[in-house]
């Protein structure tokens, strides 16, 4: 997302610094430098030398900053820790010693876990129920942050982000939407597991649109607030997610249902706060993130599917 979110601010006329190590490679910020208010620095959010450098003249601070998902942290949950919650603790402190006036840190609607009634809607004061390392990080940093409050601390706002989804300059095939529209349109059979289960689902640029939204409004209207980041039609189950991807293809298609009574994430998610306080409305829905995902593929944007860069 991070590629998108630079993209969209700069577009806004933000003079944007990028601190990326690279781990997935630098095809994403190519793009960038054709901007006069861009500047990119290789650097590591572990190393207090490279996050100063960021930091000189900065107003405000998105941390986007992670190893994302689940199954890339569970592949190294020493370095997951370091990385999600105490280098991000470690940056929101140098933007204490610098001055910085505004920090978003992006989170996830994957911290509200298993609902015990998924047919309720989370809203940003239901219990968190992190049932993975990666949102636990994530529930340690919200908390952590919006315990830390005081004179001249950044002002805090959280947004917990719904599933992403849609085309982006890194794009991403272990996304759901986008991982079963490809292999749908590719091998024309899909195993799903667990098809009742719910999520909610938000386009990677309404995510962005989101962080600029929050950051064009008022203090006083995002300080120490906490938002969901999305829209509530635009909660699925995955067998639902499946019929959207067979109805755009219009070719049959071959849908293995796999039971599953027990899943560690079920849950849907009230995004009202963020559109009543902010007036956020996304723009893409789940279907045209598929037609687009259809489109790329179909004419080759998408291309050699088992590149590692396009998962975590």
């Amino acid at each position: 997302m991070g590629s998108v979110a630079a993209r969209y601010l700069l577009d806004e006329g933000h003079e944007v610094t990028v601190l990326d190590s690279l781990l997935h490679g630098g095809h994403a910020v190519r793009g960038l430098y054709t901007y006069d208010n861009f500047r990119f620095i290789r650097g590591d959010i572990r190393s207090s030398e490279d996050v100063d450098r960021a930091l000189e003249s900065a107003e405000a601070v998105v941390h986007l900053a992670a190893i994302v998902g689940d199954p890339a942290c569970a592949r190294d949950p020493e370095l997951s820790r370091r990385v999600n919650q105490e280098a991000a603790l470690q940056v929101f402190q140098a933007c204490q010693r610098k001055g910085v006036k505004r920090f978003i840190f992006a989170s996830t609607c994957s911290n509200y876990g298993k609902m015990e009634d998924p047919s309720e809607l989370a809203t940003e004061e239901s219990n968190l129920q992190p049932v993975s390392l990666y949102a636990e990080t994530k529930v340690a940093v919200e908390r952590a942050l919006l315990d830390s409050q005081s004179p001249g601390s950044p002002s805090v706002t959280v947004l917990r982000f719904a599933t992403l989804f849609g085309m982006s300059p890194r794009m991403r095939l272990d996304l759901t939407v986008n991982q079963f529209t490809v292999d749908l349109a590719t091998k024309q059979k899909l195993e799903v597991f667990g098809q009742q289960f719910w999520r909610p689902y938000v386009h990677v640029r309404d995510a962005a649109r989101a962080i600029a939204q929050v950051l064009g409004a008022d203090e006083s209207a995002v300080d120490n607030q906490v938002f969901n980041v999305g829209d509530n039609d635009e909660n699925y189950q995955k067998g639902q997610l499946v019929e959207l991807i067979r109805e755009e293809i219009g070719t049959p298609v071959e849908i293995t249902l796999v039971p599953r009574d027990e899943d560690p994430r079920d849950y849907r998610v009230s995004f009202g706060k963020i559109q009543e306080r902010l007036g956020y409305q996304i723009t893409r829905t789940v279907r045209d993130g598929i037609r687009e995902v259809l489109n790329a593929h179909e004419h080759g944007v998408i291309s050699e599917l088992d590149d590692p860069s396009y998962r975590n």
